[in-house]
């Protein structure tokens, strides 16, 4: 059978092994740490497609000879993504299966394949995820959101104006904020959380999903430097923030409506810099948060 059977069968006996389908690229995940949580289905596939597209081939022959996956991998990694995506459609359109993992998790999800599935689904052949682990979920999973929506950031802008102007314009969003972080610069990037949204919001440090020494601790974004200080290890690893909604009543809620209604009307007459000082001495809100808006407004006006 193809990778399109049936789940199980009729008289609940369990499915039968799943096939690579030709011409099609599956989007396969991968476990961010510990191996043995590789899906059965992403067994099959990664044992039956043509060709493995890797982010590290070094790294995902670790996965492959640990299941006794025979399939040989090839690099795809940011740097040859462009033209690896060419080679692999040529691949596909001559019948072909190929699988797409990164290092960890998810692929094209903060890691390269999201050129190569583009290209793909361009070409007009199938693509078609098998989904398994991303540290992301994991971590929004196991934080106890206050808030009902969340927004990924992935990894924040490496500029330190692109970063604050990001913040700024979520800073006051009725959402969690999940974000990836490397641990050279986790203690920064907190500070930096802190400043532009505020030490009363809840974090939830995940560090090393799914490894040996999983950690995952919550703290607030006030106290969150303390706690990294308190122990280096903490700083080692890879790291998902999750910083849970501001906590607002419902005036509050209100007050930030009124503001945006006034500085939609400002926007529309000044300058967004002239607008959101207008706005800030009108509302009390902060003028950098006030600014980001308004460019957004402004952009969405033009």
């Amino acid at each position: 059978m193809d990778d399109g059977g049936d789940a199980a069968s009729a008289d609940g006996a369990a499915p039968a092994r799943f096939f690579a389908a030709p011409g099609t690229l599956y989007v396969v995940a991968t476990p961010l740490g510990n191996l043995r949580d590789l899906t059965f289905r992403a067994v099959d596939i990664l044992s039956s497609v043509d060709t493995i597209a890797a982010e590290d081939t070094r790294v995902s022959g670790v996965l492959l000879r640990h299941h006794g996956i025979a399939t040989r991998p090839v690099s795809l990694h940011e740097h040859n993504e462009a033209a690896r995506a060419v080679r692999i459609v040529e691949e596909l359109r001559a019948g072909k299966s190929v699988a797409l993992v990164s290092d960890a998790g998810t692929p094209a999800i903060s890691d390269p394949g999201a050129r190569l599935v583009r290209a793909v689904r361009d070409a007009g052949l199938a693509v078609v995820p098998i989904p398994g682990a991303c540290a992301a979920i994991a971590a929004v999973s196991a934080a106890g959101l206050e808030a009902q929506r969340w927004l990924f950031l992935g990894f924040l802008p490496s500029a330190a104006k692109a970063r604050r102007e990001l913040l700024a314009s979520i800073a006051r969003d009725p959402a969690a904020l999940v974000i990836y972080e490397a641990p050279h610069r986790v203690r920064a990037t907190v500070a930096e959380l802190g400043a532009a949204l505020g030490g009363e919001r809840s974090l939830v440090v995940a560090r090393e999903i799914t490894k040996k020494f999983e950690t995952i601790t919550m703290t607030t974004l006030g106290e969150a430097p303390g706690w990294f200080a308190a122990d280096p290890n903490r700083e080692r690893g890879e790291f998902v923030l999750v910083v849970d909604a501001p906590v607002t009543d419902g005036s509050s809620e209100a007050s930030s409506v009124d503001a945006r209604r006034l500085l939609m009307a400002l926007v529309a007459e000044l300058p967004p810099a002239r607008a959101a000082r207008v706005a800030a001495a009108a509302t009390g809100l902060p003028r950098d948060v006030l600014y980001a808006q308004a460019l957004s407004l402004k952009t969405s006006q033009s």
